[in-house]
């Protein structure tokens, strides 16, 4: 309760423009208390001058004088211990974790003590801090949870883990119904699962950095589609622009020429109409003299003047430019059916864009490297005889039943595939061991699981062996002749179409053989093993 009357005076001797203790305090005509400094702030640039509290406005600005006896009275307060009250914001909330001994409003609290099973403020903290009989105490963030720290049968702290059962007990609960029970301290428990918790994140940041990787080149794959795209584009438009600039040279050089022949041939029909014209009205004076001769009485006059007259006639050879017209028909037609020919090649070719764009296959190991990626098998694919490990990367065939039943599993043959689709472009190791291995792709549906990888349409399979490889597909196997070796290289680029195999020796690369076929999808690895239990296949 004095606490309590204590932070009462606080807050009656408190300003409450700043908050804090009045200094210097005064009273304005309302009544109202306030630091001086604070109230003539407050009014500085003020047309009208009220106050904070109650809002009455005053005129003129008052004149501020020290309020002695108030001053006084904090001074006193002061002196006999009246402290300052904590801010608002060091209460403890509705979400906050409360300090077990704060009486009153509590305050919130720093820290957890997992041996005192409380919560402290900074203040009631401070014998953890100060008295060796709390130097072994362990603190740790503020928790709400301590009480579930404590045994509910033996009211006491459980600081032990039954590992058979799985769950915290106390000292007495391990000499009880938990007696001879697998029980370690919680923190021996908590070493070990943090070791988990590292590995777990360990193998997290892997899948992170190989997700990151396929991004980047799935990143480097769409900037190679758009650089390709944009360069064929360009190129189609610098073609096409050609064209029709030769096009155009050719109309105006077609036009011109018609022009020209135009001119030619106004000319020489304006000659003939000159010609003609004159003729007629040679005509026609000779019509009129043949007219007057026809009047003529004397025999042998007449006829003497009309066998001495000659008879003309004007030949008008008119050329036409109608033949153009049927030449440049006929162009057109042939152009149009060049265009009609050829279009529908190029038409096709940019149709398959995947082949368009695809970057060449690499040759050397390096170049195949940049496309790595990590394979998991699927345990529910994996056959019953077939064991997984190495975070299953690598398969064993064994004699007995490893898996329960699954939809997905291969009953027939000792077949796995990855749990995972594989990606546009990919590439991965296969490392056999003993025993014959198949390496395969193939569709992932229910018809496969009683299938052999090569027996259908459905999967692409390369076996290689001690002395030989073969590849089969649909059940046609092909000798594959190559050197020898324990690893074999798949790569895969599902849009382009392209599978291959290689044998790896090192930094050596050799084609063992070439798949070019149109995937309609999505594509698993697989492995088969052949031969007796122990042999293994490893994705590397």
């Amino acid at each position: 309760m004095a606490q309590k009357g204590v932070q009462l005076d606080r807050e009656t001797f408190s300003c409450s423009i700043c908050l804090d203790l009045l200094k210097d305090p005064v009273a304005i005509p309302c009544g109202h208390s306030y630091c001086m400094d604070c109230i003539k702030h407050h009014w500085d640039g003020e047309l009208i001058y009220s106050c904070p509290q109650c809002r009455k406005s005053f005129t003129p600005r008052p004149v501020l004088l020290k309020n002695t006896m108030l001053a006084d009275l904090v001074e006193k307060l002061k002196k006999t211990g009246l402290e300052e009250a904590p801010a608002d914001h060091c209460y403890a909330g509705a979400e906050d974790v409360a300090c077990d001994f704060c009486t009153g409003r509590k305050l919130r609290a720093c820290k957890s003590c997992l041996q005192c099973l409380a919560s402290y403020c900074d203040k009631h903290l401070q014998p953890h801090h100060e008295s060796p009989a709390f130097g072994k105490h362990k603190l740790v963030e503020p928790s709400k949870k301590l009480q579930e720290n404590i045994c509910s049968r033996h009211d006491e702290v459980m600081k032990m883990f039954c590992r058979t059962d799985q769950q915290f007990i106390c000292y007495l609960c391990s000499v009880d119904e938990h007696k001879g029970h697998d029980t370690v301290s919680t923190a021996a428990e908590r070493t070990e699962r943090q070791r988990e918790l590292e590995g777990s994140r360990l193998n997290i940041q892997q899948r992170i950095q190989d997700g990151e990787k396929e991004v980047k080149l799935l990143q480097q794959e769409v900037e190679a589609v758009n650089g390709s795209a944009d360069k064929a584009v360009e190129d189609s438009e610098k073609v096409f622009t050609e064209l029709i600039r030769l096009m155009e040279k050719r109309s105006s050089d077609v036009k011109q020429q018609l022009r020209s022949q135009q001119k030619r041939e106004v000319s020489r029909v304006r000659e003939l109409q000159e010609k003609l014209e004159q003729e007629i009205s040679d005509m026609k004076k000779k019509d009129a003299a043949l007219e007057l001769l026809s009047h003529t009485e004397d025999h042998t006059q007449f006829l003497q003047s009309y066998l001495s007259s000659t008879h003309s006639s004007i030949i008008l050879p008119l050329r036409y430019l109608g033949d153009v017209k049927a030449a440049l028909s006929k162009f057109r037609d042939k152009l149009l059916d060049v265009l009609r020919d050829e279009w529908t090649n190029v038409y096709l070719t940019v149709g398959d864009v995947d082949t368009l764009l695809s970057q060449p296959q690499p040759t050397t190991r390096a170049g195949f490297l940049k496309y790595s990626r990590q394979i998991t098998l699927d345990p529910n694919t994996a056959h019953t005889r077939m064991y997984l490990s190495e975070r299953n990367r690598k398969v064993t065939s064994t004699p007995g039943e490893s898996y329960p039943s699954h939809p997905d599993r291969f009953t027939t043959y000792p077949q796995v595939l990855s749990k995972e689709s594989l990606p546009g472009r990919c590439y991965w190791e296969v490392e056999k061991g003993v025993g014959g291995v198949a390496v395969a792709v193939a569709y992932k549906d229910n018809d496969t699981v009683n299938e052999k990888f090569g027996d259908s349409d459905k999967s692409w399979a390369l076996g290689f062996y001690k002395k030989s490889y073969d590849f089969k597909h649909q059940k046609n196997p092909i000798p594959v002749s190559g050197p020898q070796s324990s690893r074999v290289g798949v790569y895969l680029d599902h849009s382009a179409g392209i599978l291959s195999f290689w044998s790896v020796s090192e930094e050596t690369m050799t084609l063992l053989h070439r798949v070019q076929t149109t995937f309609t999808e999505p594509l698993y690895a697989g492995l088969h093993l052949n031969g007796p239990g122990g042999n293994t296949a490893e994705m590397l």
